[in-house]
């Protein structure tokens, strides 16, 4: 092939020919000229497409911030009365467990029931889950029906006992001076006795008189138990009504707890009385 031919018929003019290819394709789709575009949209639709863009930012954000940080739970039952009370709308805080620490005897936490308090859980229409789930991440609606709100008595290792001779609760052979407690409530009218496994805790309604919490499941898988990973947050605000806006204070009722395994046997108690 002749090369020296092809030479001698290039263009040897020092601008390039003018049109639609003048330029390169990144100069044409730089981050400048999509601002200005986006600008010039947001401009164009008036105040409603503003406003519109607006709220979508403001919902994805509190979506957002409601999966990973703080969620707002409605209280739905008298189970955690007088320290929740129906319609109470709480803020759960989601990092509480988040990063190695694991929920201690006295926080109130929402978990998952799924495998422990409910063995199947219920069939939910898609649309309306969806719906249900979108309402109550901010607070609007209230929980999934597999949703709880209890206080952790006692976690792994624990020996939780009901009841000692003045009728109080008992952890790892301390008696447990509830001042939570709902005004007129015993700690139990059900004796039982149990080892908590590891990983899992024992959770009990402040209401004890109107709260079906592990008493009523001791005979199920689990032992009316709940896994530690099955806790979404530890409530540690009341943030409405207005009214009753403050923080949840943790009790002392635990401070002269032992450790487990100090001070009580270790094996697992008689099982559940009554």
């Amino acid at each position: 092939m002749d090369t020296d031919v092809q030479l001698s018929e290039r263009d040897h003019s020092p601008e390039p020919v003018a049109g639609e290819e003048r330029g390169s394709r990144s100069s044409r789709f730089s981050p400048g000229s999509a601002a200005r575009a986006a600008g010039a949209w947001l401009r164009g639709g008036g105040a409603m497409r503003r406003a519109g863009l607006l709220l979508t930012a403001c919902l994805v954000f509190l979506l957002l911030l409601s999966n990973f940080v703080v969620q707002p739970f409605l209280i739905p039952s008298g189970s955690m009365e007088n320290t929740l009370r129906i319609g109470d709308r709480v803020l759960v805080n989601k990092l509480a467990y988040r990063f190695g620490d694991e929920p201690l005897r006295g926080d109130v936490v929402v978990f998952d029931g799924r495998g422990s308090f409910v063995q199947e859980a219920p069939v939910e229409n898609p649309v309306a889950a969806l719906v249900r789930k979108g309402a109550s991440s901010v607070g609007l609606m209230r929980p999934a029906q597999t949703d709880y709100v209890k206080r952790v008595v006692g976690v792994g290792g624990d020996r939780v006992t009901c009841c000692d001779a003045r009728g109080r609760l008992m952890v790892n052979g301390r008696p447990v001076s509830e001042d939570y407690l709902h005004p007129g409530d015993e700690p139990s009218e059900v004796p039982f006795d149990i080892v908590v496994p590891q990983g899992r805790l024992w959770v009990m309604g402040d209401h004890r008189g109107d709260s079906r919490d592990s008493r009523d499941h001791l005979g199920e898988p689990g032992g009316g138990t709940v896994p530690v990973g099955k806790v979404i947050g530890r409530v540690d605000w009341i943030g409405w009504p207005f009214g009753r806006m403050s923080s949840l204070r943790q009790p002392d009722a635990f401070d002269g707890v032992p450790a487990p395994g100090a001070g009580h046997s270790a094996g697992p108690g008689p099982g559940p009385h009554g």
